[in-house]
């Protein structure tokens, strides 16, 4: 019987799929085509220059005994790779690359491709503020364990953050989600434990990045016909941080790539970390596949720390600034500071600066003053949800009238100033917006701010509802 390609890259195959892992196999030998065979000459495409630069990495070894078994000891590799043209992101060439293995097979039937272990993994494209071959973690050496103040707000987060960085896809706690208000220390945990596992594991690849720029990230490689690349090189991350993942939200493209790099790490026993400021039953307009994904791990919740913790927050802070300052006004301090653990560190920076350029001494007097400035001027975070109600009590009407189907021009017109006040007062996107306000969709949300725009400038009345409203959401 003839030899083709296509017969001989499926020996090599089932031959190759005994040898590996089923997702391996999947992965980075499926979408290998076999497309010609001269002499003892193998030629296979492969989707993009980095996935023959992993083969070569990763399974060199493999596919020489596998080649050999089928045309013999002088059997060669070549690689068709395909490039894209770099006038016509629509049209593509291929470059031809023979395999670096041209080595006699050894006595036990392995060859050695050259310079095997001089070969460095290199980044498929460049990631801002990624500019080394090497992979920088992006990670803030100051956000470790020991900064952190551990409360009854944050003991559970703070546990499973400690289990995650001491045994990384070990544990049950993968994914890690942890949730809370702005301020509370989701982005300092976060960084903690990628920090620890540095330390602990240094050989393991650790990656922090925030929604947004992985987002944007992967728009850059759709518009670049990089997406193949942009998929491979999160794979291959050991511990994958990523921020603010609510921000994902509505973006559909972005979470269909991150749910398939998410099944391979999982998979593969990689640990993910995800923080939130909401919990997973919270978010809306992210795919229930992701949402399920989410919750398959732990969801540690990071609450407002109480007056306790507040105390030792402050007292750390200042004992490695290297300040002192009476007791009275370090409990002055947390006993009107609440919200959060930024807020509490900014009177204490306003107090220092003060204090300093002034050359004043830390006084009760001056701790009011600070505080009571930084309580009036600190804006509240406001939900859709207390927006709605704000409305609806103005209106005198209940939320589900608010969000119901009915035309009655003064319900629409409350359902159009609360979507106004979403897109003005929360972070939330306008499919987000929509679908927690009677379950519309962003074109409606978009139309609502547009006429609350063009009856404010033309309507007296309408003015004297966005003023009122105004005034009940912000004091």
């Amino acid at each position: 019987m003839t030899k083709t390609a296509s017969s001989v890259w499926g020996e090599c195959l089932s031959f190759i799929e005994d040898n590996i892992k089923q997702q391996a196999y999947k992965t980075w030998f499926e979408p290998i085509k076999p497309m010609k065979l001269s002499g003892e000459a193998l030629t296979i495409q492969v989707p993009s220059k980095f996935f023959y630069e992993w083969l070569e990495e990763h399974y060199i070894k493999l596919l020489r005994v596998a080649l050999v078994k089928q045309l013999g000891e002088d059997a060669k590799l070549i690689y068709d790779v395909r490039m894209e043209n770099n006038y016509s992101s629509s049209k593509q060439h291929t470059l031809k690359i023979p395999s670096s293995n041209r080595n006699p097979i050894n006595a036990q039937g392995i060859t050695v491709p050259l310079d095997f272990n001089k070969r460095e993994l290199k980044n498929p494209f460049v990631i801002p503020g990624i500019q080394k071959v090497k992979i920088e973690s992006q990670l803030n050496p100051n956000y470790n364990f020991e900064s952190f103040i551990e409360g009854d707000s944050n003991r559970l987060a703070r546990s499973a953050s400690m289990a995650v960085a001491n045994k990384p896809g070990g544990t049950s706690f993968n994914p890690l989600l942890i949730y809370g208000g702005v301020g509370l220390g989701k982005t300092h945990l976060a960084h903690a434990i990628g920090v620890q596992i540095k330390d602990k594991y240094p050989d393991k690849t650790v990656l922090y990045i925030s929604s947004e720029k992985f987002t944007q990230q992967y728009i850059d490689s759709v518009k670049g016909n990089t997406r193949n690349d942009f998929i491979h090189f999160y794979q291959m991350i050991d511990v994958l941080i990523i921020d603010d993942v609510q921000f994902l939200s509505g973006k559909t493209g972005t979470q269909d790539v991150f749910f398939h790099i998410f099944n391979h790490l999982h998979q593969n026993g990689k640990q993910v970390i995800l923080t939130s400021d909401k919990a997973p039953v919270d978010m809306q307009d992210i795919e229930q596949r992701l949402l399920s994904r989410f919750k398959w791990g732990l969801s540690a919740e990071l609450q407002v720390p109480d007056y306790e913790t507040r105390v030792l927050i402050l007292q750390n802070k200042l004992y490695r600034d290297g300040v002192e300052m009476p007791e009275e006004i370090v409990e002055y301090i947390a006993k009107y500071i609440k919200s959060n653990v930024r807020e509490l560190e900014g009177v204490l920076i306003s107090m220092i600066a003060q204090a300093s350029f002034n050359r004043k001494e830390f006084t009760l007097a001056l701790t009011k003053q600070i505080v009571d400035k930084f309580v009036k001027n600190t804006k509240r975070e406001v939900s859709i949800d207390y927006i709605q109600k704000i409305v609806s009590n103005y209106f005198e009407l209940d939320v589900a009238t608010l969000q119901s189907k009915t035309r009655k021009r003064h319900i629409v017109q409350a359902r159009q100033l609360a979507m106004y006040f979403a897109k003005r007062m929360t972070k939330a996107s306008l499919a987000s917006i929509g679908s927690q306000i009677g379950k519309r969709d962003h074109a409606t949300v978009l139309h609502a701010c547009k006429t609350v725009d063009n009856l404010t400038e033309t309507d007296k009345q309408f003015r004297r509802y966005v003023d009122d409203l105004t005034k009940k959401l912000t004091f």
